[in-house]
């Protein structure tokens, strides 16, 4: 039986989302954002290997978990497709998939320190992010999750959290919904950079679990209304 095509109000949505992503300098030139596919929890949506800010509804192609795309098309997958298949086959509970680069999260990746929820808008971050090194199952690589195996291993690092730092790259963020996995992304770079300041400052006192979830319920309960202020700073996604 051939694949349903996506709902093109999903669609546009994951244009919306690389948009946010951008404008909210969590991806650059470099970064993706994957959706699961509304008609089959086995594939995916995500761009073509496009910068983030420049997505366009034509540019969303279905994928399978493999990474394979689905029907034919001439355009170029992202090299990092697996991460998001992966992730998607090891967590049902997972809708959405950030993979990013921002910024003040890679010193933690670097040094192995966690993210830890430091505010209430980040409780997200529960008892803390996880971290995977692709030298540890693989040695010497150019640090990309080029295949399943790799996404595997990173889907593995990531586990229950909702985010895994990738030494020496970045990190992947995941969400239940669209919204939440943006928001997520959004808020972990955040945090990343108020856990960095308040570091200086002395010995912090983070969120507890109890906290970080209660928090999380009550934040990530009202996403519509930040998603609809950033969503409303993007041009046309046509």
């Amino acid at each position: 039986m051939a694949l349903a095509p996506p709902n093109p109000a999903l669609v546009e949505k994951l244009v919306i989302a690389n948009r946010i992503l951008y404008e909210q300098g969590v991806v650059d030139g470099f970064g993706h954002v994957s959706v699961r596919h509304d008609q089959s929890a086995d594939h995916f949506l995500l761009s073509c290997n496009r910068a983030p800010g420049l997505v366009k509804k034509a540019d969303i192609m279905v994928y399978d978990l493999d990474g394979n795309p689905v029907g034919d098309t001439s355009q170029r997958p992202y090299l990092e497709r697996f991460i998001h298949g992966e992730i998607f086959r090891a967590r049902p509970d997972v809708m959405s998939v950030v993979h990013s680069h921002s910024p003040s999260v890679i010193p933690f990746g670097v040094t192995g320190q966690r993210l830890r929820p430091i505010f209430h808008m980040s409780g997200f971050l529960g008892s803390g992010s996880s971290l995977y090194d692709i030298r540890s199952e693989s040695g010497h690589t150019d640090m990309l999750i080029r295949d399943s195996g790799l996404g595997r291993d990173l889907a593995r690092a990531l586990g229950r959290h909702t985010c895994v730092l990738m030494r020496g790259h970045g990190s992947t963020v995941v969400g239940p919904t669209l919204e939440r996995a943006v928001y997520r992304a959004v808020y972990a770079e955040e945090n990343a950079k108020l856990q960095l300041s308040a570091n200086a400052l002395g010995p912090i006192e983070f969120l507890t679990p109890e906290e970080a979830e209660l928090a999380m319920a009550s934040t990530e309960g009202q996403v519509q209304r930040p998603w609809e202020l950033w969503a409303g700073r993007i041009g046309s996604v046509e």
